[in-house]
């Protein structure tokens, strides 16, 4: 098996062949249509197929639609950089019914996928059917230097798609390994622009969370009823991670009503639907771990999440993700027993050996051109660090290295290293009780 990224084998979502196939209402998108022509001012088919994310003949079948209902006209003009396609505009009675609909709703654009055919490709895409092998997830760590038994805990951890815990001291690496847990999964999933939910219309896909890798394009001139090898209405993305730390709030984890455009915006969790949540600095948050912890219960043992909408419905979307915990504090301060069970995987993150550290520091020093010096090296091992009882941290030498780098830019000497700067890096990275005024 490749070691690069483990075999995607997901399914696409098809490219709707009908209308019907869209399992929407068609007067839902015959204004979802409208509205867009409203705001985006597109008059030709082709444009408005992008637009609209469905394939060229299904978007001409809702032109005609709106045009035998005397809301759309033909211009009678062919636009001649357009490959002759005929445009189209609005009548008065169609502006009047895309304002209406505007002033329900303020969404347009992208045809949103139906609640019920989003749950079968979440399915498809599934993180929990991955597997990894040791060198996908060693590949994933990139230059991290690792004890040989994290990678035997994390491996199981990932695999299952269960929920980790990641603890021990800080700066030794916990949001590092996060990230690369991402990096191994490696595949890519389908993210669908907007879902629908009993009328309602919810965006998903977000730029600042998804990573697009391509769309679907539909060929007008193609002999086939549709060419696009997935629906457009998805886009095809890295798998997700999203990231939250001390300002995680219980309410970013509810759906977003923006009263003004009377839209929704996906919750965080659902926008890393087929991907990793990480909770970074666990107990940094305004609300108690716990509380934080007792709101994944329900999706975590049982795949599902409960979400609201402005009405007070609730209604029950399916719950995908790998999420990571991690925090600087010792699992038994946060948390309650109850709370600890659910969840699967607790890892701890220990600082280096000093063989380890070692190796850490030269490779550091290697990637930003700093000299290694015995004799400095010797008096950090021998001198400096026996004061805070030998406690190496991951993040120690970078910290020292750049230290050294901004005394030696300042001076305009070469960079070096010497006891004299490793003193003032050390000094730098501490503060002692003396130097606290009372």
């Amino acid at each position: 098996m490749n070691a690069e990224a483990p075999v995607s084998g997901v399914q696409p979502p098809p490219s709707p062949r009908s209308l019907a196939d869209t399992g929407l209402f068609t007067i839902m998108m015959r204004d979802i249509l409208l509205k867009t022509m409203f705001r985006t001012n597109q008059d030709q088919v082709s444009a408005l197929s992008k637009a609209i994310s469905l394939p060229v003949p299904l978007t001409q079948e809702l032109v005609d639609l709106a045009r035998t209902q005397k809301l759309l006209t033909a211009t009678g003009t062919m636009h001649a950089t357009a490959g002759g396609e005929m445009g189209y505009e609005l009548t008065d009675a169609g502006k009047a019914r895309a304002l209406d609909a505007l002033s329900q709703s303020e969404y347009y654009g992208a045809m949103p996928v139906p609640l019920d055919q989003y749950s079968v490709q979440i399915k498809r895409q599934s993180v929990r059917d991955i597997r990894l092998n040791r060198d996908q997830l060693m590949s994933g760590m990139g230059h991290l230097i690792l004890p040989p038994d994290l990678i035997d805990n994390l491996g199981p951890a990932v695999t299952s798609g269960r929920s980790i815990l990641l603890y021990g001291p800080p700066g030794n690496g916990k949001s590092s390994i996060s990230h690369g847990i991402r990096a191994a999964l490696g595949d890519k999933v389908y993210v669908p622009r907007a879902i629908e939910y009993s009328g309602q219309i919810i965006s998903v896909y977000d730029p600042i969370v998804h990573s697009a890798a391509e769309s679907a394009v539909d060929d007008p001139n193609s002999l086939r009823r549709t060419s696009n090898r997935f629906d457009n209405r998805y886009v095809y993305c890295e798998r997700p991670s999203v990231i939250t730390g001390g300002e995680l709030s219980l309410d970013m984890l509810d759906l977003n009503y923006n009263p003004t455009a009377r839209t929704y915006q996906a919750p965080l969790q659902l926008k890393a639907t087929g991907g990793i949540f990480i909770i970074d600095d666990l107990g940094r948050q305004a609300e108690p771990p716990q509380k934080i912890v007792n709101r994944w219960i329900v999706p975590l043992e049982e795949s599902r999440d409960i979400l609201a909408l402005q009405s007070g419905e609730k209604f029950t979307v399916p719950f995908d993700t790998l999420v990571i915990f991690s925090t600087n504090f010792h699992p038994n301060q946060i948390f309650d027993g109850a709370a600890l069970r659910r969840i699967f995987f607790k890892i701890k993150i220990d600082g280096p050996s000093q063989e380890n550290f070692l190796k850490i520091f030269a490779m550091v020093a290697r990637k930003k051109k700093m000299p290694l010096d015995e004799t400095a090296l010797m008096h950090l091992m021998k001198v400096k660090f026996p004061t805070i009882a030998n406690n190496y941290a991951n993040y120690q030498p970078v910290y020292l290295i750049d230290q050294m780098i901004a005394v030696c830019e300042f001076e305009n000497i070469p960079y070096q290293m010497t006891p004299e700067l490793i003193d003032r890096a050390w000094g730098n990275m501490f503060v002692r009780q003396e130097d606290i005024a009372h």
